[in-house]
């Protein structure tokens, strides 16, 4: 195991709280499933339970990675893997905001937290035409996986017009560095990657953070 000193300046960061025991455990099995995994298939199973074990209760979310935005979504990075192997996420929408994206090159595990998403497919193309105009309902607890390389153009829309939704995602990379499409309406094109709406003293937690604490 990594020996981590505590009192390193490098790894405390001022204002960020330690990381909560669920959301540390389900990193840690997240990562430890992803390692071991012998393919995608596996993991987007696997992850999805581990999501759906994690919903049993909200309140482990950290209030710094659930800030919303008036003009409408926006999306932190909870977890950051020094390998780029995965990413834990999360999406803000408040009061009746909705954005439009387009399903990234890498595995999806995602679920709704608090409130309640609608996810419609926008995407006309000769492989999902049959499927474009279909809305679902995402209600909290809602867990769903997708693979990697489905080239899906979807609405996240905040079904709920006087509250937040919080989506939660893991991602089979950094998907603040991968370029996909995002804007107001099917059709736009973002080349940049999404990014993250972090504070400077809220970054997301890491390697060092989550093996620090997993001693207890």
């Amino acid at each position: 195991m990594i020996e981590i000193n505590a009192t390193d300046p490098n790894l405390r960061v001022i204002g960020r709280d330690p990381v909560p025991p669920a959301l540390r455990r389900f990193i840690w099995d997240i990562q430890s499933m992803v390692e071991l995994a012998e393919s995608e298939r596996e993991i987007l199973l696997i992850g999805r339970d581990l999501m759906a074990r994690l919903f049993a209760t909200d309140d482990w979310l950290p209030t710094v990675f659930a800030v919303p935005n008036s003009a409408g979504a926006q999306q932190f990075q909870i977890y950051r893997d020094g390998l780029d192997r995965f990413s834990v996420v999360s999406t803000i929408l408040s009061g009746g905001a909705c954005v439009t994206i387009s399903q990234p090159s890498v595995w999806e595990i995602a679920g709704v937290l608090r409130g309640a998403v609608n996810r419609r497919q926008l995407d006309a193309s000769s492989t999902n035409s049959a499927r474009a105009g279909v809305s679902r309902l995402l209600q909290a607890r809602a867990v769903e996986a997708r693979s990697s390389g489905s080239g899906e153009v979807f609405e996240l829309r905040n079904a709920l017009d006087d509250r937040t939704s919080i989506a939660i995602h893991v991602y089979g990379g950094d998907i603040g560095a991968i370029s996909r499409r995002t804007g107001a309406s099917h059709g736009s094109m973002d080349a940049q990657p999404l990014g993250y709406a972090n504070a400077d003293n809220a970054p997301p937690y890491d390697i060092f953070s989550i093996q620090n604490e997993i001693r207890d």
